[in-house]
């Protein structure tokens, strides 16, 4: 009696047998589901908010189970070691810029602001005095994975703001003069599509370089 009493009191305290859903998962796996995340919303396949939602969840994945949640409707993903070809969101619009194309944008004791889907050409000059400039890629429509931004900005401040799949390249500003230059992104340099690179001067202001704020389109 005293036997069939023990073995009953094994089997009440077996434990399930772990699958492999049940793994646990490292920094590094979590990181690399972030990437396949950032992947997804550059190909069209998340908007920012779910976005958002899934990174907040793979950051916080406890196992390898949690981590598969987040990418069951995304097929055919891998992590962009190599950055993937940049393929251009359709454009509903009726601009449409040639290759090579540039685009002027200009103003002087006023403010200057583009956002929402707008029409990215290849290259944009930008020229403001004594006013602040604003440029929302967030939603920005743009054909070529690289768009070339000359900036001439005098005693006013410019913003940039650019999803999280993207990159900037400032090395190429050749003057910035009682002012200063922020960052917040920190992809200078790195692998990103689309990629923005500037050139030009800053007189008298900053430009600050950030992406979206969480929840919100700038």
């Amino acid at each position: 009696m005293a036997e069939e009493e023990t073995t009953g009191a094994e089997a009440a305290t077996e434990t399930k047998p772990l699958t492999a859903r049940d793994i646990r998962v490292s920094d590094d796996e979590r990181e690399h589901v972030v990437g396949v995340l950032q992947k997804a919303i550059g190909l069209g396949m998340l908007n920012l908010d779910e976005f958002t939602e899934r990174t907040d969840k793979a950051l916080a994945a406890r196992t390898r189970g949690d981590l598969n949640a987040v990418l069951t409707d995304l097929p055919g993903l891998v992590h962009p070691e190599a950055m993937p070809t940049y393929q251009a969101p359709a454009f509903t619009g009726p601009t449409t810029y040639a290759p090579g194309q540039r685009l002027e944008l200009n103003a002087k004791y006023s403010s200057l602001h583009r956002s929402g889907p707008w029409q990215v050409p290849p290259a944009l000059v930008v020229r403001n005095k004594y006013g602040s400039t604003k440029l929302d890629f967030t939603e920005a429509q743009v054909s070529t994975p690289v768009v070339e931004i000359e900036l001439d900005s005098k005693w006013g401040s410019v913003e940039v703001i650019i999803p999280p799949h993207a990159a900037v390249d400032y090395n190429a500003i050749t003057e910035i003069k009682f002012g200063s230059l922020d960052d917040k992104t920190g992809s200078n340099g790195r692998a990103g599509s689309p990629r923005y690179v500037f050139t030009g001067r800053i007189h008298g202001g900053s430009l600050v370089i950030r992406n979206p704020r969480r929840g919100l389109f700038g």
